[in-house]
């Protein structure tokens, strides 16, 4: 295994409100340059079923839902060893420096795709910010005992303040 460095910069802009993050880029994200790109995980499909309108497709599509949304989009780890995409297989993590986003933007809340991501967050982010994060389960195909629609309502549930929410959905 060799030591692999995060190859996509994180988005996001002053008036991010919520953070997400993930543990690290799949192969097929790294080879796309962009987060998510696995046509099998639902992360995008997820988001759009939360904030409405349909799930993006192209890169520059997706930054702007992010943005248009007030997401800030990551992942937890900036380098590690790792076999594939095997988040159970990463070793010798070296994690984001977050601060540089929760400093710079409007973050009120912060997120993690899976339970990886969320245990990396633990072991390295919280001690440095303080900042809790809401584990929310993950989109990865790997997690097939959620559907599609079940991710979407507990995303919705976390994400979306009940104040927001339409109870029409």
């Amino acid at each position: 295994m060799e030591s692999i460095i995060h190859p996509i910069e994180p988005v996001w802009d002053s008036n991010s409100k919520i953070l997400i993050l993930g543990s690290f880029p799949s192969v097929k994200s790294r080879e796309q340059g962009f987060f998510y790109g696995h046509p099998q995980n639902r992360f995008w499909r997820v988001l759009a079923g939360v904030f409405g309108g349909e799930a993006p497709n192209c890169i520059e599509d997706k930054k702007r839902f992010l943005i248009e949304n007030n997401i800030a989009l990551w992942d937890v780890i900036h380098s590690c060893e790792i076999e594939g995409s095997s988040d159970s297989s990463i070793k010798n993590a070296v994690p984001n420096d977050i601060n540089g986003i929760i400093n710079s933007s409007n973050i009120q809340s912060v997120f993690t795709n899976g339970k990886t991501a969320n245990k990396l967050y633990k072991m390295y982010i919280y001690p440095l910010t303080n900042i809790e994060a809401v584990c929310l389960p993950s989109t990865s195909p790997a997690n097939a005992a959620w559907s599609l629609d079940r991710l979407i309502e507990e995303w919705r549930r976390e994400i979306i303040p009940p104040s927001l929410r339409d109870t029409s959905l």
